[in-house]
């Protein structure tokens, strides 16, 4: 990640913002980024396109047709993308697509193909024609798409060109399509998870349930609602929701707090749990510690990580203020981003087991916050959820 990035990311304001970042109201708004400038980190390829980055842009010229996908699905969202193509473009946005299989068949193509004689540029192709506008070869365009439920809301350059409902699809995975002799570049790729409901109130600890080790610590974690957070300190302990999912986005807040500078408090978030079962299930790291000061060597897994599985590629937050995180959970695979930026993309292959601690696990369970020692002094907010449609 670029250093201009990295100061964004951990909350350092700069003049202007640059493509391929957030800004600190974006990141605490819920935008991920899906596209980090430098890295198809979170992205496959699927066909035969050859894609490439080149100063901060995504691009293919070359191969035969394909796609990039992303390695994460979505249901609900609203969606921004920076295009450019030639004289002759013709390529398009998949949405909600699946893995296998032809994207525009299985979810939505975006069109972007000012020929088209029915579905122009703005169009969901074969499903709703949008108005017909043309963008100018060789500029920037922005898309903007609004998916809720059936309902689908397109804006070309902040104009709205289309409106209309279709049900075929309810969630499945982003992608950029190649054809054939047809440059095609993207930037500043962007995503906001909507339909996220609060799990936590802001003023009591209703819809939770405290879990204690078997073992009593000798200060035993004490958790309340203080400032619209939940506040913990001592432990070990665990809050757990009462509630259980299965595959789901989740979203949080979180800060991490110390007065000792060479301290980084431990903590995370399970998931997959079964219900009273202490540090239960898979376990998305909290802790902002790094070696050697090189954001790149996160200390025992690193914050994102999913511990005993996979490190977190960066350490993006810091102590003392609150950051961002968000989960995408289905199936085998979890991604995990923070402040937007995504640090975790991993795909369970163990095999089968009741245990997340064992093997995959993706029968539903509890989400959970960790109090892991006598030094823990954690706040948690603006705790949502989505479950993905069935």
């Amino acid at each position: 990640m670029r250093f201009v990035s990295a100061l964004l990311l951990t909350g350092v304001t700069l003049l202007a913002q640059q493509p391929n970042t957030l800004t600190r109201q974006e990141a605490a708004a819920g935008w991920i980024l899906l596209f980090d400038g430098e890295s198809l980190f979170g992205w496959t390829q699927e066909g035969k396109a050859q894609w490439r980055i080149a100063n901060g842009i995504l691009t293919s010229d070359e191969g035969e047709n394909g796609w990039l996908r992303t390695t994460s699905p979505f249901a609900d969202f609203i969606l921004k993308c920076d295009w450019r193509t030639g004289p002759e473009g013709n390529s398009g946005v998949f949405l909600r697509s699946a893995a296998q299989g032809a994207p525009h068949e299985t979810g939505y193509e975006l069109q972007i193909w000012n020929q088209h004689p029915k579905f122009p540029t703005g169009s969901l192709v074969n499903h709703i024609a949008g108005k017909r506008v043309a963008a100018a070869p060789g500029e920037w365009h922005t898309y903007e798409v609004q998916a809720a439920g059936d309902h689908w809301i397109v804006k070309l350059d902040g104009r709205k060109v289309l409106d209309g409902r279709d049900p075929k699809s309810k969630s499945g995975y982003i992608g950029l399509q190649y054809n054939k002799d047809k440059k095609i570049e993207f930037r500043n790729i962007k995503l906001k998870p909507l339909g996220l409901e609060p799990i936590f109130n802001g003023k009591s600890l209703a819809g939770w349930k405290v879990v204690e080790p078997a073992k009593k610590p000798a200060q035993p974690a004490v958790w309340t609602a203080e400032k619209g957070a939940i506040h913990v300190v001592h432990g070990g302990g665990q809050l757990e929701t009462e509630r259980t999912w299965a595959d789901f986005i989740l979203q949080l807040d979180v800060r991490t707090n110390t007065s000792d500078p060479n301290r980084h408090p431990n903590s995370g978030i399970f998931f997959r749990g079964d219900p009273g079962t202490y540090w239960g299930g898979y376990e998305s790291q909290i802790r902002n510690e790094y070696k050697d000061g090189d954001r790149t060597k996160p200390v025992d897994y690193g914050t994102g990580a999913i511990y005993n599985c996979v490190a977190a590629r960066r350490i993006v937050a810091g102590d003392n203020e609150f950051f961002a995180q968000t989960l995408v959970v289905r199936g085998p695979h979890m991604a995990v981003w923070v402040n937007g930026y995504q640090v975790t993309d991993f795909e369970d292959s163990r095999p089968p087991d009741a245990s997340a601690r064992k093997g995959l696990r993706t029968s539903a369970g509890t989400i959970a916050l960790q109090a892991h020692d006598p030094t823990t002094n954690l706040d948690f907010k603006n705790i949502r959820i989505a479950g993905f449609p069935q």
